[in-house]
């Protein structure tokens, strides 16, 4: 099967503020295979990606840094090109949104816009730092809620209650950046007008095929809510470009970022001569796919499409939308060392045994990813080396050692090579659909099939019997060609594995002829191609992802908010024990658990307390993101807390916690023994 598609392939541009971790990796892993496949079967690619540099927090990073954001924006993106190198991700072209190429487009698509009647302009009151002379962006204010009077929450939301808010409605607000008390301060401010795309917004959604139909459903809350003028200006200073006819207003950085794409294109397109137009055209028929996570749906969907239109450019073909990653069973953490940035894994394991263990998961839904990391390692030891590779290793040695490396002029089994070539559509429409779990499951199944047939004839048994040297030539023969066709479709996900079995098979991998057998062909002698993860080095990896968090730590400098003191939490005033005992702290059983669609921070919790059952609204979304983990997890209660009645319902308790918040937070459990009701004393 071949074809002949053109595609524009981009993925979500990394934050120039950090370095990438292994949620990141896993959006690159999956379109680069994507990319590899569609080339694999003839499709041309263009494959582009860069950083997304502008924004508030780049410039105070810069700062605190000593260097400016020009320099800093240098450096973080070097890192993350190697980074992504490191893993095999292949773009044709890596490049920024703080660009030449950028501003241009950034302009243009602003002026279509503006002469299109889509740019609206209003005064609104901000928050805005006395002592830096800067309006603050909602998550650079923090206070506390005014809901649930919880301290250190941030400007758009509370991570305790999962209330939302405005900024002004803080207690005791203070900026992130100096600590200093803000003053609300008048500013006119530039609007697109997303109400104006309204309709158009709504078809292209339901009716285009670019947005995955679960995506479709989940965006309808948008619309029925009514969509709003989306503010796409900020004020000096700012890291950014300067909206066009104005002085100190420049693009907020989710105006400019997703036009990063056609920028890295354009820049691609410049150095090779290629005719930039016919991708961003209004009729252009190359496919343009964007791979993008759960958490930037809105702005892909809504925003990206709204300006594309009111520019007269063509619009994404697809929207391929990601789910996040866990490992263990919850969010990363920097104190379990589980939070492993791309660096840190690469100093431990092949880049290809997160490439396989991720693609083994994937599907085309959003659902999350659990990198558990017990199973990662037995799967890959399983399948990799196991099923694969030692399908080779067994047989090559008697072709190399008996018959000088020749394959044998017609195969033993023709049946099993017909079933190898028979497998390829059911791959191929995995692959394309982004099913690459059931493209693994398909190929590791055939792999299955093929050692039970190479354990059937047992060459090394057929060596030791005379007379039997063409039956042991075929045979063998058999298994190196059962090995090509499975290292063939899986070329994708294993570049460098492919790369070196191309070197031993002594030809090219060609998956339209990836059933095709070699005969009276000549191989190279064996080398091992994959070795087994071992235990020692995961806990290595996660020890040092603990030093990582501890230098980062020590590195960074605090600012009036972020002082020494400020790592470990201050006691709270001093109580007497009849203020405790007022407090009615009761063992419970969680018995259901599930999201809060309409909250970003709450799941809603059944807790059976022995004589009663309590519905509880806990702010640990973000730290548990599979609720149905934890049924059965005996908790501590605070059963006496008044209910409080809720947007989503009644809460009749608190379950208690510790840690900062946010994906750090840790539910406090009791000893076995305690029943359901228990008063703790």
């Amino acid at each position: 099967m071949t074809s002949n598609k053109t595609l524009l392939v981009t993925n979500a541009l990394p934050y120039a503020n950090g370095p990438i971790h292994l949620g990141h990796m896993l959006e690159h892993i999956q379109s680069d295979i994507f990319v590899r496949f569609n080339r694999a079967i003839g499709n041309k690619v263009f494959y582009v990606c860069g950083d997304d540099c502008h924004g508030t927090p780049v410039m105070i990073k810069a700062a605190q840094l000593g260097i400016t954001p020009e320099q800093m924006i240098e450096i973080t993106s070097n890192d993350h090109d190697e980074d992504l190198k490191g893993f095999l991700v292949e773009y044709d072209n890596y490049y920024r949104t703080h660009s030449k190429e950028n501003e241009e487009i950034s302009s243009y698509m602003y002026n279509k816009a503006y002469e299109n009647g889509y740019i609206k302009t209003k005064t609104i009151s901000q928050l805005y730092d006395p002592e830096k002379n800067m309006f603050l962006p909602d998550r650079f204010v923090k206070g506390t809620c005014p809901k649930c009077h919880a301290k250190d929450q941030y400007g758009d939301n509370c991570e305790v209650c999962g209330a939302t808010y405005s900024p002004t409605e803080l207690e005791d607000a203070y900026s992130v950046v100096s600590g200093a008390k803000p003053v609300l301060k008048d500013s006119l401010h530039y609007f697109f007008d997303l109400p104006k795309a309204n309709e158009f917004l709504h078809d292209y959604i339901r009716n285009s095929g670019a947005i995955p139909a679960e995506m479709a459903n989940k965006l309808e809350e948008w619309f029925e809510q009514g969509l709003k003028p989306w503010d796409i200006s900020r004020d000096a200073p700012y890291f950014g470009f300067k909206i066009p006819g104005t002085e100190d207003k420049y693009f907020y950085v989710w105006m400019d970022a997703p036009m990063g794409y056609f920028a890295s294109l354009k820049n691609l397109c410049d150095k090779q001569n290629i005719d930039y137009e016919q991708f961003v055209r209004e009729d252009s028929t190359i496919e343009m796919d964007h791979f993008i996570g759960k958490d930037i749906l809105y702005f892909h969907s809504l925003f990206w499409p709204a300006t594309l239109k009111a520019a007269s450019l063509r619009l994404p073909t697809n929207i391929f939308v990601h789910g996040y990653v866990t490992v263990n069973g919850a969010k990363m953490s920097k104190s379990k060392g589980t939070f492993i940035k791309a660096k840190t894994f690469l100093k431990y394991l092949k880049p290809e045994t997160l490439r396989y263990y991720f693609a083994s998961k994937m599907n085309s839904s959003a659902v999350d990813i659990d990198l558990s990391l017990d199973d990662f390692m037995a799967k890959v030891n399983s399948d990799i080396v196991g099923k694969v590779v030692n399908l080779a290793s067994r047989t090559a040695s008697f072709i190399t050692k008996r018959f000088d490396g020749m394959l044998s002029n017609e195969p033993f089994n023709q049946e099993i090579l017909d079933k190898a070539a028979s497998i390829k559509d059911e791959v191929i429409k995995n692959f394309e659909q982004r099913n690459y779990a059931e493209a693994i499951r398909t190929i590791m199944s055939f792999a299955d099939e093929a050692n039970r047939y190479i354990d059937a004839e047992a060459p090394w048994v057929i060596a030791k019997q005379e007379g039997m040297e063409d039956k042991l030539q075929k045979v063998c023969s058999d298994g190196i060609n059962l090995f090509k066709a499975l290292i063939t479709y899986l070329q994708p996900i294993l570049p460098n594995v492919a790369k070196d079995a191309e070197e031993f098979l002594n030809c090219k991998l060609d998956f339209n002829e990836a059933g095709k057998a070699l005969v009276n062909h000549k191989v190279n002698k064996f080398k091992p191609l994959f070795s087994r993860i071992e235990k020692t080095a995961i806990d290595a990896m996660i020890e040092n992802s603990k030093e990582d968090l501890k230098e980062a730590q020590a590195q960074a400098k605090p600012t009036k908010t972020e002082s020494k003191e400020s790592e470990i939490e201050p006691l709270a005033d001093e109580i007497t024990i009849d203020d405790f005992a007022k407090i009615d702290l009761r063992v419970g059983t969680i018995i259901e658990a599930k999201e809060v669609k309409e909250a970003k921070k709450l799941l809603q919790l059944t807790v059976d307390i022995g004589f009663a059952k309590r519905n509880v609204f806990a702010g640990i979304k973000q730290a548990y993101t599979d609720p149905a983990a934890l049924v059965g997890r005996k908790v501590v209660l605070v059963a006496n807390l008044k209910p409080r009645q809720m947007k989503f319902g009644l809460s009749e308790g608190m379950v208690t916690a510790a840690g900062p918040g946010a994906t750090e937070v840790f539910l406090l459990s009791v000893d076995e023994g305690a029943k359901n009701g228990d008063r703790i004393h």
